[in-house]
Formats: structure tokens, sequence, C-alpha cells
């Protein structure tokens, strides 16, 4: 195993005692990493039925062809008809007509439009379809299009790699963490494996099978479990309760074995660890950059240089996480604002404590993640340079006389 200057520079190469040191260290993350995958991936149970909460698995997608502003309800609330040709579904290739009523949340449809409409077997005939939103899966699609093209132009293979690491995240979760969670499984434990996992592949398959991925890769996973241990006292000791959304009330209504206070910890440990593998990726990197540009530094110099960066790059990320935060729960604090309660009232509320303790905890992994990754980047690193030196100063061996 060799290390990576991330792209600039030549390759450290390190001693056999240090390659072994790290291969042992992963090994044993990777090893409890597919046992506990193992011992909580999901049993297949049969999934709870969201109908009797009034959802529906079945959507079909449609085109309006006609929209008129004359209903046929005896109410006087305003509403429009369309008539929708289905593209899908058991009735492909028919119309149907929706009463869509007005309401401050409600699009403005027109002819030509994309819409997804819910569909009902079970329902009265000319009331199984209903609206459900309006087509975007194009423009997401277009758009996704777009970033793929701009990651593989600028980073190349490397580009490419990161990306197939998102893939093989969005596996994860959709394949492992969230069934896992359905079937009643411990939702931290769930998590802590599910962000282990991914920390694997995706570090590997963005930044190669090198030391300096595998030092990032330590950082990141020993940060993940002090994230978890906090998350773990802290929403103990807050004593929330989980229902602090719509979707809370609907998943306790309608599958009441999901854990939601576990749900809210799995939450805090998967939205820490994109912050976390950036942090040690880049103080990993930065340490090897220090010593590209002078290799007689010890690893103490070099830890002190890196911790300078780090200290950059955390009150940055720890805005950035806030900011966040802040702009996902705007409406919310607007509202809040408008009531005119204080801010310790407000901050006190399950609500926004939730996201208070999400963002201190994640904020603490991170800040913590700096000064063990740097420690252990620079002790490879310097490891690497003393013995490049001893070999440089040895005596060589005398030439052999000439016959």
């Amino acid at each position: 195993m060799t290390a990576h200057s991330h792209g600039h520079g030549p390759d450290v190469q390190v001693g056999a005692r240090v390659r072994r040191v790290l291969i042992v260290l992963v090994a044993a993350a990777g090893l409890l990493t597919i046992v506990g995958g193992v011992l909580l991936g999901p049993g297949g149970r049969e999934r709870p039925d969201l109908s009797v909460a009034g959802v529906t698995g079945q959507f079909v997608d449609g085109e309006v062809v006609s929209v008129t502003d004359e209903c046929e309800n005896a109410s006087s609330i305003e509403c429009d008809l369309l008539t929708v040709r289905l593209e899908e579904g058991p009735d492909a290739g028919g119309t149907t007509e929706i009463e869509l009523t007005s309401s401050p949340g409600r699009p403005e449809l027109d002819v030509g439009d994309g819409v997804v409409l819910g569909y009902n077997p079970d329902a009265q005939p000319g009331f199984q379809y209903y609206f459900a939103d309006l087509q975007r899966k194009p423009l997401l699609f277009w758009l996704a299009a777009l970033f793929a093209i701009s990651v593989v132009l600028l980073g190349g293979m490397r580009g490419f790699t990161a990306l197939v690491g998102l893939v093989a995240t969005l596996v994860v979760l959709l394949a492992f963490a969230l069934p896992a969670i359905i079937d009643g499984r411990s939702a931290i434990w769930v998590a802590v494996v599910a962000a282990s996992a991914i920390s694997f592949l995706a570090l590997y398959l963005a930044h190669g099978l090198t030391a300096m991925t595998t030092v990032a890769l330590l950082g990141t996973l020993a940060s993940l479990g002090l994230t978890a241990a906090l998350a773990t006292v802290f929403v103990e000791l807050a004593r929330f309760s989980g229902f602090v959304s719509e979707e809370a009330f609907l998943l306790a209504a309608a599958a009441g074995s999901i854990d939601l206070g576990g749900l809210m910890l799995a939450g805090v440990v998967i939205g820490a660890l994109g912050a976390l593998d950036d942090m040690t990726v880049t103080q990993a990197s930065a340490v090897w950059e220090l010593h590209h540009a002078n290799p007689a530094q010890g690893w103490r110099q070099l830890y002190g240089a890196g911790l300078r960066i780090g200290r950059d790059h955390v009150a940055s990320t720890v805005n950035t996480l806030v900011l966040a935060y802040a702009g996902a729960s705007m409406p919310l604090l607007v509202l809040f604002v408008l009531s005119g309660q204080p801010f310790a009232s407000v901050a006190n509320s399950e609500l926004v404590a939730t996201e208070i303790v999400r963002t201190l905890v994640g904020s603490i992994g991170l800040v913590a993640s700096v000064p063990l990754t740097t420690w252990l980047a620079s002790l490879v690193v310097a490891g690497a340079a003393v013995r490049r030196s001893d070999a440089a100063d040895a005596p060589s061996a005398p030439d052999d006389p000439e016959p």
C-alpha cells in the first residue's frame, strides 16, 4: 500500500511495519462492518400497509389535455376540472377527469403539462385517480446528467469513480439501512454499520487504495464512533419523542415497530458522515502536501502545520452546517419569529432542539476528526521520511576490485 499525494507530487512509500499496522486496522474495521451487516441486515419481514393511513404506493404518469374552470361540486370552493391522458397503469391510453380545488400550494396547470396521479384500485369508479404532483422526473434526470458530466469533465477518472461511490452510497441506504430499520433493527447500530460501509466504498472508490485514503478512512470511522456515542447520550438526555413532523406521526400510525427516537439517532450519524469524509480526506491530503513541500519536517511540525489548516477548515465547515440546517428550516424559523416568542423558548421546542442537537453533535465529531486524522497522517508520513533519510545516510558497499 503506497501513500497518495492527492494528485500532487510524488507518492510517499510507506514501510512494511506501518503498512502492516494500517492493513490490520482497516481489515478489523472492515470485518466488523461485514459482521454488523450480516447480523443487522433486513430479514424480509412483511412491510406495513400505509394505505390504512391514506398513502398509496401506486402512481401513474399522465399528461394534461384540457383544463376548465367549471367543476360539478355542490360547494362554493373554486376548482378546475382536468382531463388527463394516462401514460401508464391499467388504463394506459385512456383519459380520466380530476377535480383540483384551489389551495395555496396548488400548482397552475396548463395543457401539455406532465402530472403524476395517485391510483387507488379499491376506490369507487371515477374516484380511483387523484392529483399527486407535477411531473419533475425529466428535469431531475437532466440535472443529474449535467452534474455527472461536470464531475467527470473536471475530475476525469477520479470523478467517475466518485460517482460510482455515490451510487454505492444510495444502494447501501436503500438496500440495507432503511429496510433494516423498517424491520425493527436498532437504528443507531444500523446507521453506524451503514456509515462504515459507505466510508469504505466512497473513500476508496474516489481516492484510490492508498495509505492516505486509509488514514482518512480510519479518522472517519473513529469520528463516526464518537458522533454515535454523543448522539445516543444527548438524545436520551433530551428525551426527544421523535414526533416532530407529519411523516413521524404517519409512521407511528402505520408502522408502529419503527423506533422514532432511534431513527433520529440514525439521521445524526448519517448526516455527519457527509462532512466527516470531506474533512478527513482534506486533512490527510494537507499533511501529504506539507511533507512534499518540505520533506525534512518531523511529525510534530507536520502535525502543527496540518492542525492550523484544519482550524480554518473547521471554522468554515461548522458555519456551513448551521446555515444548511437553517436554510432547510426557513419557514419554521419565520413562523417562530412572527409568533414573538423569545429565542430560548423557540430553541427549547422539540422541533428546533432536535436540529440544534443534530448540528452540535455532528460538529463535535467534525472537530474531533481534525486532530485525530492529522496526527495519524503525520506519523505515517514522518515515519516514511525517516526511513528514506536513514537509507540515504547508510554507507554504500565498496566497489568490487577490478580483476
